[in-house]
């Protein structure tokens, strides 16, 4: 009898979990792509099963709809200036899917853009570029093992060239990683990148199989817990004008920024201020004297990133946002290592023929350009705005010069000339 009880108990768990099982390791083709409804949705999620999978930010990508936005954190920030909010209030035609997380930094960009190199082949993009990535360590562990995704990096190991210094350096920068030392198999093969040995037969079919797998369980579960910002959106856009014009909303995102920003005397977005400023004000005074952005692995690892945008051949707009200067008077920052920063990333950038950047390091003092302490806001995303409209028009190809060799090199990470 208590047997009984035990199977009718345990029984359509086992039957569950084989169900399940036969849906992932079937041969058979049993999965359909997304609906335009789900990716719609997951444009605007930031979700963690987005930016790992690879079912509905490829399907998007895969399209002439979305425009891709590579960044972090500031992509959170929705006021009726954010890029997705004048989209759809202007009837763009593109509408923006946020490929970002507060913590995502250039390795997970970088695993994103190899995942989707038949996607976005000569399509357009805008990535942030955030100055406090690139602190002394870089990614700290575990940012990346947040967001790390076993499916894109098998799907890299399917296709890396052990003799490409990119991969290298890439597999080095791997093996330093939880996530990744955890994962034997995974261990191993990285291990061989990284003293450019050829991968076996068993290793590569190994990452097949494995990635085919994981891309079943990405169609099969992507879409469970995305929480999309579309309401929130759609209720911004009831703020602006019916017709577009910059200087009616400037005054607009002036007027927006000046109301929400009546607590402090930083310019700083009241909720925010409150919640994480206040509580800890006096301790973050002169809390940052000694911080430095312009050392830092995070150089390196973000050549990866310009490397795979040069083979997909995109045409990507770069943009370096400032730091509010009131906070950072307060709390020691320095100008001239961010200007340092600024100095560093442009020629790492332009110095490959990655030409389209707008640098707004200089706009530290304008008034309500920054929503928070690093966070672009009212202003900040009106003026890029108008910046990705003429990126936009612009069909002038690229002509990229890499020069991986440099700047995957210590040297160069610690390089402090700028």
């Amino acid at each position: 009898m208590n047997k009984k009880k035990l199977l009718l108990a345990v029984g359509p768990f086992f039957v569950a979990i084989l169900i399940i099982g036969f849906i992932i390791f079937s041969p058979l083709n049993l999965f359909s792509k997304p609906s335009n409804k789900a990716i719609h949705k997951s444009a605007s999620s930031m979700s963690v099963n987005v930016l790992k999978g690879n079912a509905l930010k490829n399907e998007a990508m895969g399209s002439n709809k979305y425009l891709p936005f590579f960044g972090s954190s500031e992509l959170s920030r929705v006021n009726p200036f954010h890029p997705s909010v004048l989209a759809q209030k202007y009837q763009r035609d593109y509408e923006p899917f946020l490929l970002g997380a507060p913590g995502t930094q250039s390795l997970t960009h970088y695993f994103m853009l190899n995942s989707m190199e038949k996607e976005l082949h000569k399509k357009k993009a805008v990535f942030i570029i955030s100055p406090q990535w690139f602190v002394k360590d870089g990614v700290g562990d575990p940012m990346f093992s947040l967001f790390y995704s076993p499916l894109q990096t098998n799907q890299w190991l399917m296709n890396a060239d052990v003799k490409d210094i990119n991969d290298q350096y890439l597999a080095k920068r791997l093996e330093g990683f939880s996530s990744v030392k955890g994962d034997t198999q995974m261990k191993i093969a990285i291990n061989k990148i990284a003293k450019g040995e050829e991968l076996s037969d068993t290793n590569i079919n190994q990452a097949r199989v494995r990635y085919r797998m994981l891309s079943k369980e990405d169609l099969l579960f992507s879409k469970i817990g995305i929480k999309s910002k579309d309401e929130r959106i759609t209720k911004e856009t009831k703020k602006l004008p019916n017709e577009f014009n910059y200087d009616e909303l400037d005054k607009l995102a002036y007027d927006s920024g000046k109301k929400e920003t009546k607590s402090n005397e930083f310019e700083i977005a009241d909720g925010f201020y409150t919640k994480r400023i206040l509580p800890v004000k006096g301790k973050l005074k002169n809390s940052q004297t000694k911080f430095d952005y312009v050392s830092s692995p995070e150089f390196s690892d973000f050549q990866l990133v310009l490397d795979q945008i040069a083979k997909n051949d995109m045409d990507v707009l770069f943009v370096i946002p400032p730091v509010n200067k009131r906070w950072s008077e307060y709390t020691g920052l320095s100008q001239e290592m961010l200007n340092s920063f600024s100095k560093k990333i442009n020629y790492q950038l332009k110095s490959q023929g990655f030409n389209h950047v707008v640098d707004y390091t200089d706009k530290h003092s304008e008034p309500y350009f920054m929503e928070d302490t690093i966070h672009i806001g009212w202003r900040g995303w009106l003026n890029l705005d108008q910046d990705l409209q003429k990126f936009l028009k612009n069909d002038q190809a690229p002509k990229y010069q890499m020069n991986s060799e440099e700047f995957l090199s210590p040297e160069w990470q610690q390089n402090r000339d700028f």
